[in-house]
């Protein structure tokens, strides 16, 4: 209906063009992706943006992609490498590590024994001096006992003599030092 208005008042594009707008419209295929003139045409360019798409990729960014993959698989590569040497490592320095401890347990239990050795002998020579200064002492004791013993001897033999002294002078008799003296040496021998 527009397009009836403008043809009517004759002041349009199309009237000065000299198309008349309904020939146009009904002239038109509709898409023009979709016009079978226009196919050659279109496949002829497809195929350069195709062949220019493959180019690039091929000559730009695929090399560029392949070189960053190749430099991360020779990181992890690398990375891996370094991680076992370093695993080994931790391998001999635990082993390392196991034979000194089990190097220092021995040392430690030669000092113990050495020094165990060395308090024995200590005590072997403390026990032998201290046995001989009991035996000296033991000793000294007996004599000491048997001086004591002698002069408890003596001691008894002159309480008993003065005692039976005393007991036949009060019994009423008159006491011989001979025969009191020899009384008293029978009984205390046996």
């Amino acid at each position: 209906m527009a397009t009836e208005t403008h043809s009517a008042t004759g002041d349009g594009l199309a009237d000065a063009v000299g198309v008349d707008t309904h020939a146009a419209a009904d002239a038109a295929p509709g898409m023009p992706q979709l016009d079978f003139s226009s196919f050659p045409n279109q496949m002829f360019w497809l195929v350069v943006t195709l062949v220019v798409i493959y180019l690039v990729l091929t000559r730009v960014a695929l090399p560029r992609i392949a070189a960053i993959l190749a430099e991360r698989q020779g990181t992890i590569t690398n990375d891996l490498a370094a991680a076992e040497d370093l695993k080994a490592k931790a391998v001999e320095a635990e082993a390392a590590y196991n034979q000194a401890l089990a190097d220092a347990r021995t040392e430690a239990q030669a000092i113990v024994a050495k020094a165990k050795a060395e308090i024995q002998a200590d005590l072997d020579v403390a026990i032998q001096k201290a046995d001989a200064e009991i035996a000296a002492k033991s000793a000294e004791s007996e004599k000491a006992i048997a001086e004591i013993r002698a002069g408890a001897m003596d001691s008894i033999k002159v309480v008993a003599t003065d005692t039976a002294a005393e007991l036949v002078a009060v019994l009423g008799g008159k006491a011989d030092d001979k025969a009191i003296g020899s009384a008293i040496s029978d009984r205390l021998k046996g």
